[in-house]
């Protein structure tokens, strides 16, 4: 009986420790009009995180945009589906992942990112910065 309580404790704090992540589904909400954007999917694969846009939510979204003003391998490829976060790892001793690189779609530019989950983990802080310049956005976790 005691056994079984403390694995339901270990267990519980393995799900409340996974949740302070940027893994997971986030929806992206514009900084300006403060509409969700698309779900992004963020995975991690030997430590390393990268994202892809699952579903485009903006109105205006056409089904069969792709990137035309990207400059890499993404150019051209499909809008659903792109990879726009690449390469963040987690820093030492605190919950922050940076170092990686995430892509504006709309101007085909990758920024120096930097994600820090809040509230628990319940939204993710994504910065995008050029230098001294960048701006922030709070992206909210989907259900």
């Amino acid at each position: 009986m005691r056994g079984a309580f403390i694995a339901m404790l270990s267990m519980a704090s393995v799900t409340a420790f996974a949740q302070v992540t940027p893994v997971g589904l986030w929806r992206n909400i514009d900084d300006k009009t403060g509409e969700a954007k698309a779900e992004i999917r963020i995975v991690e694969s030997g430590g390393v995180l990268s994202g892809k846009i699952e579903k485009r939510l903006a109105k205006d979204a056409k089904p069969d945009a792709k990137c035309e003003e990207c400059k890499d391998d993404r150019k051209d490829k499909p809008m659903d589906g792109l990879e726009i976060i690449r390469g963040a790892k987690k820093a030492a001793d605190k919950d922050v992942w940076e170092g990686g690189k995430i892509l504006d779609p709309e101007n085909g530019r990758d920024y120096t990112l930097r994600m820090t989950p809040i509230e628990g983990g319940k939204k993710l802080e994504v910065r995008g910065s050029f230098g001294p310049f960048g701006r922030t956005q709070t992206w909210v976790r989907a259900q």
